[in-house]
């Protein structure tokens, strides 16, 4: 369904910058689906590390170069779009989405800016009905909970409704413990069938199942989402992976684990340009973006962000909310002398002390860190 023009119109004015999404999401969402939203496993060290590794380097600029002209446009598998940045697989996109449809409204949202989303297997209202909304750019990512029967009925599934890839997560073999959730007895819907012989089938995922994939299906581009050492994104290229996706669940899997971005040279050297690598754990600006693409990353996926949005006001939400960081990552590229997303490399960025505590919102000085969980 179209956006309609008002309501796009609205949240220009509404919202003008991204930290005002986190403030209006707090308010419209009730506390344990804030408290999942914003929280990860344990001591929350791996979740704080993301933000960390993004601060802990500084840009480089050149200067005196003609920038009159930027074109922050990208391509993914030889489709255009508009930002080098993908709306990464959440689950319970229905709890988040207030008033509106869940994952439908998230894949309108992206598809009328003109960046892809990949769809959880967890968000209702599901594959089907999402992919019949998602005009743009769409990718299935599956949790597996049964057999080789169900992971190849969810690939045929995903084939026949127009997906442009299939993503397996491989980072969820034990999943993990989520204190926030637990202190508050707070069982997630979409977690309450994933027990038993379900949680089984996805603890017995492992490489052979990854080899029958792509020997059954050499032309669909699989995804491995949860990569996090060179060592498996190796093993993974050697399989024939089309991408090696770096990530650490947004830190809710385990804990004192290393931030992605501190990961991602390490994966892109080891794939040695054999499969794409993509990255997501804690972007939050448009200069968050603008680093991983310099150390190597084709893709960002952005999760937190955009379920703020969402949660504030729907598809237009999402959309004003790519605008701004648009805006952001369009004048990171022209201050640093780059105009375009193939100009960055690895001379823009440099190691440096981080000058903020590593938090979930770290990113935004202007929300109080106080016991309201910001």
């Amino acid at each position: 369904m179209p956006i309609e023009p008002e309501a796009l119109a609205e949240t220009q004015t509404k919202y003008l910058a991204l930290h005002e999404f986190v403030k209006a999401a707090k308010n419209r969402l009730d506390a344990n689906m804030w408290d999942y939203l914003v929280g990860a496993t344990e001591t929350e060290t791996t979740m704080r590390r993301n933000r960390l590794g993004i601060d802990a380097l500084a840009l480089r600029p050149r200067v005196l170069r003609d920038v009159s002209k930027i074109d922050s446009t990208s391509t993914l598998f030889g489709k255009s779009i508009r930002l080098p940045v993908m709306l990464a697989p959440v689950g319970g996109l229905e709890f988040m989405a207030v008033g509106h449809n869940g994952a439908v409204t998230a894949g309108e949202g992206a598809s009328a800016f003109g960046v892809p989303i990949m769809l959880s297997s967890v968000s209702k209202p599901g594959l089907e009905p999402v992919a019949a909304a998602t005009s743009g750019m769409k990718i299935y990512q599956l949790y597996v909970r049964g057999d080789a029967a169900f992971i190849e009925d969810s690939i045929q599934r995903a084939k026949g409704n127009g997906y442009d890839a299939f993503c397996l997560t491989v980072d969820t073999a034990i999943y993990s413990r989520r204190e926030r959730d637990i202190v508050r007895r707070f069982a997630k819907p979409w977690r309450a069938s994933a027990t038993g012989e379900a949680q089984l089938r996805q603890a017995m995922l492992n490489w052979d199942d990854v080899k029958r994939i792509k020997d059954q299906h050499p032309d669909m581009k699989l995804i491995l989402k949860g990569i996090a050492t060179g060592e498996d994104a190796q093993i993974a290229v050697q399989h024939g992976v089309e991408v090696v996706y770096v990530s650490n669940h947004g830190g809710r899997q385990l804990d004192a684990g290393r931030g992605s971005i501190e990961v991602l040279p390490e994966v892109v050297q080891a794939v040695g340009g054999r499969a794409k690598v993509w990255v997501d754990g804690g972007f939050s600006r448009g200069t968050d973006v603008v680093k991983a693409l310099c150390l190597g990353a084709e893709l960002v996926g952005l999760g937190r962000l955009y379920c703020y949005a969402l949660a504030a006001d729907g598809a237009a939400g999402v959309v004003r909310m790519l605008e701004i960081l648009e805006n952001e990552m369009r004048s990171a590229l022209g201050l640093l002398g780059a105009t375009a997303i193939d100009q960055l490399g690895p001379g823009f960025v440099h190691a440096a002390m981080p000058t903020n505590m590593p938090h979930v919102h770290s990113a935004f000085p202007l929300l109080r860190l106080d016991d309201s969980g910001y």
